[in-house]
């Protein structure tokens, strides 16, 4: 492109460099316009150098066309540059650079009496100045772009993980009501069994009646039958039989007419009386109630819940493009979880399976504190940690970071928080043996969310509550 002139880039018509450059079929290149042009004034579509006819529609030349507007834009930048050089009031070239006006100036300038006094530099020097300046005032704008693309792509990844949580919570919602399906079904199909069953007996009984009845209908007819016969019969005839139609007709037994009997009818009420009701008190069988929900959203990274959300154990290996959102923000790098719900009035109670783990923390969390600090300041808590399952120790830490070791016998198996928000108490004891463990005093102001850490093994699990169905008059 360096080695083209003015004049290789030039149309043979309109001689100026190719505007929108078509190729004829005899590979000369000329303005779309110009050619277009000449066929008009010629009728005839003949190329303009060596008049060979061009039998189609000229292709644009992409080549050429693009030749050309990188010429066109080289000699606008050159104009440009040659009319910048130059001092507009003074024709002079600009060689120093007005620190006082900051701006460019040439040497009748510097001598000019709107310069006087003025501070200049020569335009190499201040170009350098001003660069460096100028690169260091955008070193925030490199920071912040920096930090808004690192934004941006938290937020993609954020918004992955709103599809895969989702997706995944649809899966276990449809397997939930699957279970849930499945025992109505199964339900529904004893129910009718039941009922079906209580036809076919009935049914069988009411049968077995008719076919009696219908056996003592027969006997009566025979008897009727024989009886009416010798009453017709000729009058020696019937003298002489007279006897023997006395005695059958006095055999026949007068029976009462037969009754429908009690219970013959489907107890419809059985099966649908308090239907819906019957029903939910089996199903509450199947299903489980707890009074702490974790929230997968607070977890640490190093934390696996199970699908119920009741369950948590340390170890695992979560995704690593979890979002640090702000409900987790400095859990990410911990092992602890809050539970979803907080509470800032009445009476809660919880209790939490520690089994054998060799060390946990349970308590509870102010839901207001600045996670991206110090979050012990706003956390009560009991702590169990075991060495090599020999050196054994509890603790309890209130935001003060002051330790108190309650005095506890043996290993506790299950441990139970009772939470008085009104009263401002929070009471940890042990429901295995009903023993109280610690009592913090406190005037609770903000939410407070059930808080639990877990870095040992096995896992450690909120204890469902029975679940119970009462009618009230």
């Amino acid at each position: 492109m360096a080695s083209c002139s003015e004049e290789d880039l030039c149309c043979s018509v309109c001689h100026d460099v190719f505007k929108h450059p078509v190729i004829l079929s005899c590979s000369h290149s000329f303005c779309e316009a110009c050619v277009q042009s000449w066929w008009s004034e010629k009728q005839t579509q003949d190329c303009p150098i060596c008049k060979r006819p061009s039998t189609f529609d000229p292709p644009c030349n992409l080549v050429l066309k693009n030749l050309c507007e990188s010429f066109l834009l080289q000699r606008d930048q050159k104009a440009a540059a040659a009319s910048e050089a130059l001092c507009s009031l003074h024709s002079e070239k600009l060689r120093l650079f007005c620190l006082d006006h900051q701006q460019t100036a040439c040497l009748v300038c510097r001598d000019s009496k709107k310069h006087s006094n003025h501070t200049f530099r020569p335009i190499d020097e201040a170009a350098q100045d001003l660069r460096e300046q100028l690169q260091e005032s955008l070193k925030p704008l490199k920071n912040k772009l920096q930090s808004f693309r690192k934004v941006k792509e938290d937020w993609t990844e954020t918004g992955k993980h709103v599809k895969t949580q989702a997706a995944d919570t649809e899966r276990q919602i449809k397997e939930q009501f699957k279970k849930l399906h499945l025992f109505l079904e199964e339900e529904e199909e004893a129910r009718i069994s039941a009922l079906r069953e209580e036809e076919e007996q009935k049914s069988q009984r009411m049968k077995e009646q008719m076919e009696a009845v219908s056996r003592e209908i027969a006997a009566l007819s025979d008897s009727v039958r024989a009886t009416e016969e010798q009453l017709g019969a000729g009058d020696v005839s019937f003298l002489k039989n007279y006897k023997a139609a006395v005695e059958r007709v006095q055999q026949r037994p007068l029976l009462e007419d037969p009754q429908l009997p009690s219970g013959a009818l489907i107890d419809v009420a059985k099966h649908l009386g308090n239907l819906s009701f019957n029903i939910w008190i089996k199903m509450k069988d199947m299903v489980s109630y707890s009074p702490v929900i974790l929230d997968p959203n607070t977890a640490g990274l190093d934390l696996i819940l199970s699908e119920d959300l009741t369950c948590v154990r340390s170890g695992g290996k979560r995704p690593l493009h979890l979002p640090h959102n702000p409900e987790r923000n400095i859990f990410s790098y911990g092992s602890c979880v809050l539970g979803s719900e907080g509470f800032s009035s009445g009476i809660h109670s919880w209790d939490v399976e520690v089994g054998e783990n060799t060390w946990w923390e349970v308590g509870v969390f102010e839901g207001s504190a600045d996670r991206r600090r110090n979050i012990y300041s706003r956390l009560w808590r009991i702590e169990f940690f075991s060495e090599h399952n020999h050196y054994v120790k509890y603790l309890t830490l209130i935001p003060t970071e002051t330790y108190c070791i309650p005095s506890v016998r043996g290993r506790l198996q299950r441990i139970r928080v009772h939470l008085d928000w009104d009263r401002g108490k929070l009471i940890f004891s042990d429901p295995d043996t009903n023993t109280h463990i610690h009592t913090f005093t406190h005037t609770f102001t903000h939410t407070l969310f059930p808080y639990m850490f877990v870095s040992g093994s096995p896992p450690l699990r909120i204890l469902p509550v029975k679940v119970s169905v009462s009618v009230k008059q």
